[in-house]
């Protein structure tokens, strides 16, 4: 358990971090299942704006370092495939 003031501030820190954290997880893992829910829908145009409305979350999630770079790429990438296979 922390003693010092400074690492109870860490601590109370390191907390309110975690928790708002989750919290964007959550808004990334959210956006992805709407697509997803869209897809499996069979909804192109739900689909296609329900993508458009969760990249640029998971670009921001991926610039605030809430998740990887290559995570937030492969996501997108993977779809935009389904998205368009729909389309097709």
């Amino acid at each position: 358990m922390a003693n010092s003031p400074s690492a109870k501030k860490r601590a109370r820190q390191a907390e309110n971090r975690r928790v708002h954290n989750a919290s964007l997880r959550s808004m990334v893992r959210t956006s992805i299942k709407k697509v997803v829910r869209a897809i499996e829908a069979r909804d192109v145009e739900l689909a296609k704006t329900e993508y458009a409305a969760a990249v640029p979350v998971i670009d921001r999630m991926a610039d605030k370092g809430i998740i990887h770079k290559n995570k937030a790429a492969r996501h997108k990438s993977r779809l935009n495939a389904q998205v368009k296979a729909l389309s097709a």
